[in-house]
């Protein structure tokens, strides 16, 4: 006598695949995140480098129940004491009830500037590097997540979406179990709901 088969329990998502990368995709990646939101999702954690992409959120996702958390580049990182997203764009993007956080690129700065100096590679860049295979947006989606965290701005453990590019504007949606930065190993990419193909 066999054992009875388990049945096999399967969740069913569209994968959306990109012609290009780039800002071109924003509107369809504001699209994705909203549609998903039907699964229950609370948080939505997007990377924006000048914080044109967080106003485009802020302004779908208005009047909408979920938290939306904008992360930018690290103050400094075009030039010393600089930062990328303007205090009037910052204060607007803060009236359409997003969480603006700035902090460092946690697969970025010290160790760039460290190879900058030494010629060498350095563990956090093989490990973006190795993202990148997928694509810059799934890198830029598992730091902004953890980020996020860290500011104790979205709880650990938690299946948010997370929006992300190359370059400017929205190519990338993801579906991250978040974890601090500390617990690194623990975070997940879940779901990759769009990308670019190229």
């Amino acid at each position: 006598m066999t054992a009875a088969r388990k049945a096999v329990r399967m969740l069913e998502k569209k994968l959306h695949l990109f012609e290009e990368p780039g800002e071109i995709n924003t509107e369809k990646c504001m699209e994705i995140a909203g549609d998903n939101l039907r699964f229950g999702y609370k948080y939505i954690v997007l990377a924006t480098t000048k914080g044109t992409t967080a106003l485009k959120f802020g302004q779908y996702f208005r009047g909408n129940a979920v938290k939306i958390v904008a992360v930018t580049h690290s103050t400094g990182f075009e030039k010393p004491s600089a930062q990328q997203v303007p205090e009037e764009t910052r204060e607007e993007i803060r009236s359409l009830g997003i969480e603006l956080f700035t902090g460092t690129i946690l697969t970025h700065s010290l160790e760039a500037a460290l190879s900058k100096k030494h010629s060498g590679i350095y563990p956090t860049q093989i490990i973006a590097s190795t993202y990148r295979t997928i694509c810059q947006g799934v890198k830029v989606c598992a730091e902004i997540v953890m980020e996020a965290c860290d500011a104790g701005l979205i709880p650990e453990s938690e299946e948010v979406i997370a929006v992300a590019g190359t370059g400017w504007g929205a190519d990338t949606v993801c579906v991250v179990k978040s974890q601090a930065s500390k617990r690194f190993l623990d975070l997940r990419i879940l779901e990759i709901l769009a990308k670019p193909r190229a």
